[in-house]
């Protein structure tokens, strides 16, 4: 179960994932659905949703908002969401339901979500478990949150999600970021994990977490190399692991577009679309790698070649 930091950090995630997300749902469909669940404790999250949505409802107007919330521990819900309910246009129908994220399937199936843009956040007291985030995937309609106790990868590919994304938040013993020699007191905080099909949404809740980090003071390590020292983003974050990976990428792979090089580091790293940009100009200037053009803004579909 999350402790009141790790929560701190799910629930600014959300909301700025959700303010993101909801104006594209709404204007791509006439009907979307939220689904929140937690095996535990909202820790806030439920009601920073809702007014989050609130935030849009000038965009809501003449569309049907579905807003699903579930949490095993959360008996005080009603009385704290009653009032948030009260400001919300009458486009938006909020169900409180009994039960955790494993009610989840059945809880979309009851909304009939099937079709429609959806967005789950799930917030989970073990490993992931596959026909939640099957559900989540609603078809190619669907993108999860997600944290749990470990790496969800493996999960989120199998149900769907093509496009995956992890960290694993490190938060400092002090309740700020720390320093990189103090892990042996930080605090466990799991993976945040993310699914979609969607390279926009992608890079969205990538920036989301640089920015919730910076904010609270959380650094992040990637969940495939738990031994490597986390990454502070609160600022001037040495962009070398990221050039050295991108590097050994091309290397791999032979001659990649810009483009499929932005994804490897949303997909494959913790670092940002902006820093893949970055990395690339060092790797240029330091002539491992050429590009197609002489100078200029990198384009999307310029090709990146590794120098032998």
């Amino acid at each position: 179960m999350p402790t009141n930091r790790t929560a701190a950090v799910l629930r600014e995630l959300l909301v700025r994932h959700l303010t993101t997300w909801l104006p594209v749902a709404l204007h791509r469909s006439r009907r979307v659905t939220v689904a929140l669940a937690w095996a535990g404790a909202d820790g806030g999250g439920a009601e920073a949703a809702l007014r989050a949505v609130v935030g849009h409802a000038a965009q809501v107007r003449g569309r049907q908002v579905t807003v699903l919330v579930l949490a095993d521990e959360a008996t005080d819900l009603p009385s704290r969401l009653g009032p948030v309910e009260a400001e919300l246009p009458p486009e938006v129908t909020v169900h409180l339901l009994p039960g955790g994220p494993t009610r989840l399937p059945v809880a979309l199936k009851a909304a009939s979500a099937a079709g429609a843009p959806l967005f789950c956040f799930v917030d989970l007291s073990g490993p992931a478990y596959a026909e939640v985030l099957r559900a989540c995937a609603n078809g190619r309609n669907g993108e999860v949150l997600l944290h749990a106790t470990t790496s969800a990868r493996p999960a989120l590919v199998s149900a769907g999600f093509p496009l995956v994304a992890e960290v694993a938040p490190v938060l400092g013993a002090d309740g700020g970021a720390g320093n990189a020699s103090a892990d042996v007191d930080d605090e466990a905080a799991g993976v945040i994990a993310f699914g979609s099909r969607s390279d926009r949404s992608l890079e969205a809740v990538r920036d989301a977490l640089w920015t919730v980090g910076a904010d609270l003071g959380v650094r992040y390590r990637d969940p495939a190399h738990p031994t490597a020292p986390p990454v502070d983003v609160t600022g001037g974050a040495s962009l070398d692991p990221l050039a050295r990976e991108l590097l050994a990428e091309l290397r791999r792979s032979g001659p990649r577009p810009v483009t499929d090089l932005r994804r490897h580091t949303l997909t494959n790293t913790i670092y940002r679309a902006t820093d893949a940009n970055q990395a690339l100009h060092t790797l240029l200037q330091e002539r491992k790698a050429t590009r197609d053009r002489e100078s200029g803004r990198l384009a999307g579909d310029e090709l990146i070649t590794p120098t032998p």
